[in-house]
């Protein structure tokens, strides 16, 4: 073979890889993408769009790293090349690092999924007992071992003592649980209780909330439990719930 030959079949060889490398990555994302909402919209199980997930992160890296290939071994327009292939990496790293802190988070939180500022006495459901449909986590608290991991692992979360009269702080629950997108099931003023459901972003998973008001030191103490339906680790999404639920509370009362 020509030295003209050999040098047109490597930008040929080049090309292709470098080509099919941005198709792997671009698939890749579009599937990382799915993985949640596909989830969210019915398509498919959540523990398929893991899968999904999964295996989405590992062909984004490996397209990347074709098509990292594919620039270097140009013989010739390698310049022209990496400014191709460089955006496509960093594409591939920017949605490869969201699972991974996700996984990240998951190991350094507790694995549970029920999470209240009274472990000792976690408000119960009530009104929403019976409208967690498809739920397999149940609504009854999981005792002392579930508690001592929240607290070894959510060490700040605690009541928040408003000086406000207990039916007023019933009614600033709700308000709170509706600004931040929960559809509120019920407000009982009487038995000092907010019950609600959100409903995660990306995967759509659906959590329940129970806000509990009691008379406290002239105002009211107000205690807060967030339960996941499904899985087995929230990753840290009830206790977040539960931080910004209060923080809202507080700065409005």
């Amino acid at each position: 073979m020509s030295p003209a030959a050999d040098h047109a079949a490597r930008s040929r060889r080049a090309t292709s890889a470098l080509r099919q490398g941005a198709l792997v990555v671009v698939l890749s994302v579009a599937a990382i993408a799915l993985a949640g909402l596909g989830s969210r919209w019915g398509w498919w199980h959540f523990r398929t769009g893991f899968t999904i997930l999964r295996w989405g992160s590992y062909m984004a890296l490996a397209g990347a790293l074709l098509a990292l290939a594919g620039a270097l071994t140009r013989p010739s327009g390698r310049g022209r090349a990496l400014a191709l292939a460089l955006p496509l990496v960093a594409l591939a790293l920017v949605t490869v690092s969201v699972p991974w802190q996700w996984r990240r988070t998951a190991r350094a939180v507790p694995p549970i999924h029920d999470v209240t500022t009274d472990t000792e006495d976690p408000p119960p459901f009530v009104a929403l007992r019976d409208r967690r449909t498809g739920a397999t986590n149940p609504v009854e608290y999981g005792g002392p071992e579930v508690a001592a991991q929240q607290r070894a692992g959510y060490p700040d979360l605690a009541p928040a003592v408003l000086r406000v009269p207990p039916a007023q702080a019933v009614a600033r629950a709700a308000d709170v649980a509706r600004d931040l997108g929960w559809e509120v099931v019920a407000v009982d003023t009487a038995a000092g209780r907010v019950e609600a459901t959100d409903r995660t972003r990306w995967f759509g998973f659906y959590d329940d909330v129970v806000v509990r008001v009691r008379p406290a030191d002239g105002g009211a103490r107000v205690d807060v439990r967030s339960l996941s339906r499904v899985g087995g680790s929230d990753v840290g999404t009830n206790a977040r719930r539960i931080r910004t639920f209060l923080e809202r509370l507080r700065a409005g009362a």
